[in-house]
């Protein structure tokens, strides 16, 4: 039971930890909230993130649920 339940729950709290510790200037992310943006500066535990054309918001490091920097963008 715990293979199936505990262990897989375990790993996926360290994966999130490690990504939230290691954002960076450029990523793009997306919030809990659905919001899209490219990390325009890390202080602390506050990332301000860039949303279009200079609009800027902060959020905390742990609003930010997803990296799409390392996914591949579609083809046309």
């Amino acid at each position: 039971m715990y293979f199936f339940m505990i262990r897989p729950q375990q790993k996926k709290q360290k994966e999130t930890k490690k990504f939230i510790e290691e954002i960076k200037k450029g990523d793009d992310v997306v919030t809990i909230g659905g919001i899209h943006g490219k990390v325009y500066s890390v202080d602390g535990e506050t990332v301000l993130l860039e949303l279009d054309k200079g609009l800027k918001v902060k959020v905390e490091k742990s609003a930010i649920s997803l990296d799409f920097s390392k996914k591949s963008s579609p083809t046309k």
